[in-house]
């Protein structure tokens, strides 16, 4: 087992990260911007990977099953970085936790920290993993990451709260190697509780020429039925004619034909987009661009992503906000530069 470099020599380099779960990229953004290196990603949904690609100076995207990489024979990183698929934590899915399909992946996260045993590690999924499994879930994935050398921090960012334009709550578990003996880690202060960004701010002055974004097709009776729903409502909660009311059973999901408010953030912003999830606009009756998406998790017009529109609108959805990851790094970056300007021995 590679014990990490314990600081007290000179660093001379950026720090090198990795990423499993990669997506789109917001966290490789996040992570650049914030002055770190990521030399080798993972991911198993192509467009995602042509998206780094196109996008990230990575020199190694792994395009394929995380369960087929040997990571004895991956190049040596400080830190790894992992999303691991959130669908059987998030509160609009079924709930299976960790013995759902993609509940499971957070061990291979933990396989490659017992194996490459880099310095640090920063884990993200939804808020609604603490509560999976009556908190037995995150308390599982939580002993399986101490137990492979690490000292956790995690927390739940409300992104909203750091400039991010939608109200997005993320646990993000942050972890340094034992023998780094950092036993604090300061959370980044909210730099935008008082004042966050709102929906028309974020979404104003796209160049004409930005990608992605593409106008929806709406149906006549979509466009009609907009033309009922105020900002801030949905379909549920407007006063629609008989004959544009929806007619499911038992659903009352608030983002089904929603419209944003313009003076507010967003809601979060998912992967989905079928069935009247797609967030609408507060004006005009259309759905958003994949681009308007892109601009309230924060990645820059010039972020191309690879694929057909519904791939597109599902990598925006599952990414995490560049602004918000970059400003998670930075904190990371002061508690490594803390350490090495203490000279503490391991």
């Amino acid at each position: 087992m590679r014990r990490p470099a314990i600081q007290g020599e000179k660093m001379d380099r950026p720090y090198r990260i990795a990423e499993l779960f990669a997506g789109a990229g917001g966290m490789a953004l996040g992570a650049r911007k914030a002055g770190f290196v990521c030399v080798w990603a993972n991911d198993n949904d192509e467009d995602a990977c042509r998206t780094l690609e196109r996008n990230i100076p990575i020199p190694s995207v792994i395009c394929g099953d995380v369960a087929e990489i040997n990571f004895r024979e991956m190049p040596d990183v400080d830190g790894l970085v992992f999303g691991f698929p959130c669908n059987d934590f998030s509160v609009v899915g079924e709930r299976q936790g960790i013995s759902g399909r993609y509940g499971g992946l957070y061990a291979w996260g933990v396989k490659a920290l017992e194996v490459k045993q880099p310095l640090f590690f920063v884990a993200e999924n939804v808020n609604g993993i603490k509560s999976s499994g009556g908190r037995r879930d995150f308390n599982t994935i939580l002993e399986s990451l101490e137990k492979a050398g690490y000292r956790l921090f995690p927390h739940t960012y409300r992104f909203e709260e750091y400039g991010v334009p939608q109200t997005r709550h993320r646990i993000i578990i942050v972890g340094f190697h034992k023998d780094l003996d950092i036993r604090h880690f300061r959370h980044p202060a909210p730099t935008h509780a008082k004042k966050p960004v709102a929906a028309e701010h974020a979404l104003s002055k796209i160049p004409a020429a930005a990608p992605n974004n593409e106008l929806t097709k709406q149906s006549k009776n979509v466009v009609e039925r907009l033309r009922y729903i105020r900002p801030g409502e949905n379909a549920f909660t407007a006063d629609l004619p008989e004959h544009l009311r929806l007619r499911v059973k038992g659903a009352k999901i608030s983002q089904i034909y929603k419209r944003l408010k313009p003076d507010a953030p967003s809601y979060t912003v998912t992967g989905s987009g079928g069935g009247g999830t797609h967030i609408y606009h507060w004006k005009e009756n259309r759905a958003l661009t994949n681009r308007e998406r892109a601009r309230l998790q924060t990645f820059p017009d010039d972020f191309a992503f690879s694929g057909g529109k519904e791939s597109v609108r599902r990598q925006i959805g599952m990414a995490v906000p560049p602004r918000g990851a970059e400003i998670i790094f930075r904190g990371v970056l002061d508690a490594l530069a803390e350490r090495r300007a203490s000279g503490r021995s391991s």
